[in-house]
């Protein structure tokens, strides 16, 4: 019965989770993009990214696992953009209140939590490349989408390349 009870609460944790691929990006939605990716994508395509820009200095399974839940709260909160208004900080109260709701009772939740904290901090190597993997992926994706919908996305691609430190994840985004 024991096992049973186990079982079905990580059941429902994986459920919780698995609602982020319902979450539409924000960002794009106020732009003619039919069907904007949902977060879910947003977080795969790092992890893609992360796969195979990682360099091997850094350790790639924390790399990969921070691009996977760096927006894992969103399930919960949205996805909040700088246009929302939301301070930071705020932001940040929400995020983290969501994350540990989200995985709480899970064995890996403190683990999780604590690598995501090294994400919004940018604590550590890993933390500020997957910072720069996420504005890495906009980018990239606002060139899909002015590929597919002949829309100028500059902003985001603008916003990419401002923002990031790492010198080849900035130089794999289109120059203007």
């Amino acid at each position: 019965m024991k096992e049973e009870a186990g079982v079905n609460e990580e059941r429902e944790i994986l459920l919780r989770c698995l609602r982020l691929k319902r979450v539409v990006r924000a960002g794009w939605t106020r732009f003619p993009i039919g069907n904007p990716e949902s977060v879910a994508a947003h977080c795969w395509g790092m992890g893609l990214l992360a796969l195979l820009t990682c360099p091997p200095e850094l350790d790639r399974e924390k790399v990969i696992t921070l691009a996977l839940i760096h927006d894992l709260a969103e399930v919960i909160v949205g996805d909040i953009t700088p246009l929302d208004g939301v301070p930071k900080d705020e932001k940040r109260k929400q995020e983290e209140k969501a994350l540990a709701t989200l995985l709480q009772g899970h064995p890996r939740s403190e683990e999780l939590q604590s690598i995501w904290q090294e994400f919004e901090d940018r604590t550590t190597p890993e933390g500020k490349f997957v910072s720069d993997l996420d504005k890495l992926d906009m980018g990239l994706q606002a060139e899909i989408y002015e590929q597919d919908f002949n829309i100028n996305l500059d902003e985001f691609t603008n916003s990419s390349k401002r923002f990031m430190k790492h010198p080849h994840l900035s130089s794999l985004l289109k120059s203007q």
